[in-house]
This record gives structure tokens, C-alpha cells and sequence, in this order.
């Protein structure tokens, strides 16, 4: 724990993992070569291609990085999904395609866990819920360091009671998945620096904020609420080490994107993006993940290959318009000071 800490106390910025693409090897070698702390994003991914991206981001030039995994949940009845399912119709006939098998999968829980014990890096993160103390434990032993997603004191303390070495505090302000534990509440609204005080006062373990970081002022302002570091997603989106769609960068700086919400449309889980008509068209979406996730998946990739932006989910936190085309390690500069 100590080498990251000395790390991050060097360049306080984590590169947020952003799963379905937008994370690459190369993001992650870019952040990593100039200091900051690059993840990779294992969720979507089998645990061998998980390993493959270990492997590419190793023989790079950059130091350390992070692998984060999903912590899966638990299956849906699939009778609770008939009714999305028809409501998805109308929007996958005017794409040309049908709905996907709504199923639910661990996410290659499993063996993605025994790989990393097996070839550790220096920092593996959970994200949808927190390990059991074992599965930290191993993590530990084979000199990872743990860090659980949490958005209340209630899951901080989980954590910590857990193991946990830190925690990434994300706010409401974050773009994509909310990393709540709990798939049928509502996401909580508190603002993140308040966030940050309420989860210090129920745990003295590290804190990495993330939720609408995107400039040096966000940085400072985090570190002075009491973070040990920040994570930045969205500010990282429109670089050219992205993966993210070419489609979604460009909606970022699109005039006609007003505004994010938070929906459960295309996943099922709770996430923040850009504003378009499939959100609109669905506001009621089942608490279902990741069975909604696949049966959209089809949709949401014609809609990408037919450029319809207004069916495509463009993840985006609330400072989306701070994104810039800069390269990654410029970003890094910018948000650390220099």
C-alpha cells in the first residue's frame, strides 16, 4: 500500500477504469508514463482477456497499474422482464435488429479472481458491491492492493470491515455505472465533497474520490475535502488514447447534448450519460443487470454502426464539456498542476 500511496502523493490522479472500450492499454500506458495511477477495465471481459490486457500493459513503458472487477449481483426473474423487453421493440425494428437474450452471467467472477492472484498488479478495485473478507484477503497476500467503489458511509464501513486498503468515493456527479452496492435503491444524491466527510467520519482508510473531476481546481478541491487522490473518467473520454466510440466523442462537445441524468435504460443498473431520446423513451426501466445490459446490446451497437446518436448510451459525467482532444498524459499534467 505504501508504494501507491507514495505514488499518488507524487500525482494525485487515478484514470478511471471505464469498461465497453473507452479503457485501453494504451490509455493505461500513457497515464501510467506520466504518473498517474491507469486502469484497466476487466468488466465485459473473460478472465483470458483480462490477462491478455495485463499482458500488453506490462510490456509497455509505463510503472504500476489497476485491474477493476464487477462484483456480480444476483439473477432476475426473467418474467419481470417481458414488459421491457416488448417496449424495447419498436427501437430495435427501426434498427433492423431483435432485442438480446436478457441472461445473467457472473462476469467470469471466478476465474477473473484467480488470475489475479495468480499475477497480481498493484491494485485491484471492485466496483457493484464489496468481496467477501477471503477473496480480499488472498488479493493481499499475493500483494495487491484492494479498493472497493462505495457511494455511502454505510457501504464505506462494509469495506473497511472487509479489508479494504481504500476507497473510491464516487458521487452523483459521475459519469456511467453509480457503483452502488445495492441494485434496486436509488442512487444516493449527496455531492462528493459532502460524501467525502461522511465516509471519513466512519473510516480513516484512504480515500480516491472520483464524480465530476476535470480540472486542477476540482483536484484541489477534492484533496482539501480530505481525498488522498482523485479518479477521473469523463475528463479522459475524447483523448486519443480513448477507446470510446468516435460517435460519443463527439457528442461530448455536441451542442445539441444539453445535460446527463441518470437512467437505467440501456444497462438496468443506475448510470449517468448524456441525454438522448432511448432515455427519454424509457424512463422506467427494470432494476435488472446485467440481463437489461445484453438485451440492449444489439440495439445500442446498430445504433453505433448507423451513427443514431439518440439510441447509443454516451456515458458522461456532469462536467462533460471540461473534455478535451488533448493527449492523456497532457490531461494528467493539467490535473495535477505540472
Amino acid at each position: 500500500m505504501a508504494d501507491v500511496l507514495d505514488r499518488l502523493a507524487r500525482c494525485p490522479v487515478v484514470v478511471a477504469p471505464m469498461a465497453g472500450g473507452p479503457s485501453t492499454t494504451g490509455l493505461v500506458a500513457a497515464a501510467s508514463a506520466a504518473g498517474a495511477l491507469g486502469f484497466l477495465a476487466a468488466g465485459y471481459k473473460t478472465a483470458a482477456a483480462m490477462l491478455a490486457e495485463m499482458d500488453a500493459a506490462q510490456a509497455g513503458p509505463g510503472a504500476a497499474f489497476g485491474v477493476n472487477v464487477f462484483v456480480p449481483g444476483s439473477p432476475t426473474d426473467p418474467a419481470a422482464l417481458d414488459g421491457y423487453l416488448a417496449e424495447l421493440a419498436p427501437d430495435a425494428a427501426a434498427l433492423g435488429v431483435a432485442p438480446g437474450q436478457p441472461e445473467w452471467t457472473d462476469d467470469d467472477w471466478d476465474a477473473k479472481l484467480a488470475a489475479l492472484v495468480a499475477r497480481p498488479p498493484a491494485v485491484v478495485s471492485f466496483t457493484f458491491g464489496c468481496p467477501e473478507p477471503r477473496v480480499i484477503a488472498a488479493l493481499r497476500a499475493a500483494g495487491c492492493v484492494v479498493w472497493v467503489t462505495v457511494t455511502t458511509p454505510d457501504e464505506a464501513a462494509l469495506a473497511a470491515s472487509r479489508g479494504a486498503d481504500g476507497l473510491c468515493v464516487q458521487g452523483p456527479e459521475a459519469g456511467a455505472h453509480r457503483g452502488t452496492f445495492s441494485l434496486d435503491a436509488d442512487p444516493p444524491a449527496v455531492p462528493l465533497h459532502q460524501l467525502l466527510h461522511d465516509v471519513a467520519a466512519v473510516t480513516g482508510l484512504p480515500l480516491i474520490a472520483a464524480g465530476g473531476i476535470m480540472t486542477h481546481r476540482d483536484v484541489r478541491a477534492a484533496l482539501a475535502a480530505g481525498a488522498a487522490a482523485v479518479q477521473c473518467g469523463t475528463a479522459f473520454l475524447r483523448c486519443p488514447e480513448s477507446g470510446a466510440q468516435p460517435l460519443h466523442k463527439a457528442a461530448l462537445e455536441d451542442p445539441a447534448f444539453t445535460a446527463t441524468a441518470v437512467t437505467r435504460a440501456f444497462t438496468g443498473r443506475p448510470a449517468r450519460g448524456l441525454v438522448n431520446r432511448f432515455m427519454l423513451d424509457h424512463p422506467d426501466a427494470p432494476a435488472a443487470y446485467p440481463e437489461v445490459h445484453f438485451a440492449t446490446r444489439p440495439l445500442r451497437a446498430a445504433a453505433a454502426a448507423a451513427g443514431d446518436t439518440g439510441r447509443m448510451n454516451l456515458w458522461a459525467g456532469e462536467g462533460y464539456r471540461a473534455a478535451t482532444e488533448r493527449p492523456a498524459a497532457e490531461i494528467v499534467e493539467l490535473l495535477s498542476g505540472g
